[in-house]
């Protein structure tokens, strides 16, 4: 398994949920209906990218992480079940739901609440992904190959 797939799976994951983040955001507030129903109904196909990513980031953060504990590992660990229960039990159903309600045109109290919700839930997993972003770059400062010399 190549070093710097768990980087990129990070990377990719981070961005994927700010995408959908700002996304969201800018729809809400400077965009027409057609272009909610289009951002709500589309982050839902995003999955298919961000679940791979995430999960790949974990498994090879388990890899490289090895027997090695305490410190900035255990912190990237401490974090990993809250960014995982967040995602599958808020920001997940939550996107689906309003998808759901989104292409029934039925912005209601009901969708603007668990919108505030996601959205809230999706800035504490950019946070957190962030977080361990800023640790894994602090892990690997001193083993990273120097810049060839020209």
């Amino acid at each position: 398994m190549p070093r710097s797939l768990h980087p990129i799976a990070g990377c990719a994951a981070l961005v994927i949920i700010a995408l959908f983040w700002s996304s969201t955001v800018v729809s809400e507030l400077f965009g027409t209906m057609a272009q909610v129903v289009t951002v709500k109904t589309t982050i839902p196909w995003g999955f298919i990218i961000l679940i791979p990513a995430l999960a790949a980031t974990g498994i090879t953060g388990m890899r490289r992480a090895g027997r090695r504990k305490g410190g900035l590992i255990a912190r990237k660990q401490r974090r990993m079940p809250f960014i995982a229960a967040n995602g599958l039990l808020v920001l997940i159903p939550s996107a689906l739901f309003l998808a759901a309600k989104a292409e029934a045109r039925d912005f209601d109290t009901l969708f603007y609440a668990v919108q505030v919700l996601e959205l809230l839930a999706g800035a504490v997993n950019i946070s957190l992904l962030g977080l361990s972003m800023r640790d894994g770059l602090r892990l690997t400062r001193g083993r990273r190959l120097p810049a060839a010399a020209g």
